[in-house]
C-alpha cells in the first residue's frame, strides 16, 4: 500500500481512520476508526484519538494528549503537552452515557496551553490563546486569551500569538505581522487592508 503521510513502526492506526497527505504520527499514537486527520498534521508520542474525531490541516498535537470522540479541531489548531479533552460532564464508571458526548469545536488557528483541561461542550474561537494549565468551562472568543482555574479573560492575542494592546479608539497592531485588529463591545476582529 502506498501512503502518503508517515506512522511510526510503534503507533496504531485502525481500520477506516482516514490520514491526509504528509501528516506525521508519532511513537506509541493510537488512532482510532472513523477519524479523519487532515494533511500535515503532526501528531507526538503517546496521543489517542478517538472514534469520530476530526482534524483540519495542519493541527499540531503535542506529546500525551488524548482527543476524545466529540471533539472537532479546525485548521492550525496547536494542542500543548499533555492537555486535556473531556466528553462528558458527569461520568461514572458504573453509567454507560456514550450517547451523552458533547461536542467541542476548537475553532481555526487556536492554541490550548500544555496541561490546560477543556470540558466538553464548549466552543473556542479563532485564534484564541489558553493558557498553560487553564481549566476552560466555557466559551472562549475568538483572539481571546484565557487564564486560570478556572479560566478568565485576561486579554486579546494577535494570530501570530502576541498579546494586543489597544489605542484609545480601540485599535491594536501585532508587532509581528504589523496587522491591525479593532476591539469594539468586547469582541476583536481583523481589521482587513
Amino acid at each position: 500500500m502506498n501512503q502518503d503521510y508517515f506512522v511510526h513502526e510503534t503507533a496504531i492506526i485502525d481500520r477506516n481512520a482516514v490520514i491526509g497527505k504528509g501528516t506525521k504520527i508519532w511513537h506509541f499514537t493510537h488512532v482510532m476508526s472513523d477519524c479523519v486527520i487532515g494533511e500535515h498534521c503532526n501528531l507526538g508520542q503517546n496521543v489517542v484519538v478517538s472514534p469520530g474525531v476530526k482534524l483540519g490541516n495542519n493541527v499540531k498535537v503535542q506529546n500525551n494528549v488524548s482527543i476524545y470522540t466529540g471533539v472537532i479541531c479546525e485548521e492550525d489548531v496547536f494542542l500543548g503537552p499533555s492537555m486535556v479533552f473531556t466528553n462528558v460532564i458527569n461520568p461514572r464508571s458504573a453509567i454507560a452515557r456514550k450517547d451523552q458526548y458533547k461536542t467541542t469545536l476548537v475553532e481555526r488557528g487556536a492554541s490550548i496551553g500544555a496541561n490546560a483541561t477543556i470540558i466538553c461542550g464548549i466552543r473556542i474561537g479563532r485564534y484564541a490563546f489558553i493558557g498553560a494549565g487553564a481549566v476552560v468551562t466555557k466559551d472562549v472568543k475568538a483572539y481571546e486569551l484565557v487564564v486560570g482555574n478556572p479560566a478568565r479573560h485576561s486579554g486579546w492575542m494577535s494570530e501570530f500569538g502576541h498579546r494586543l494592546e489597544f489605542d484609545q479608539v480601540g485599535i491594536a497592531e501585532c508587532p509581528e505581522s504589523k496587522e491591525k485588529y479593532r476591539l469594539d463591545d468586547n469582541t476583536v476582529t481583523k481589521v482587513t487592508p
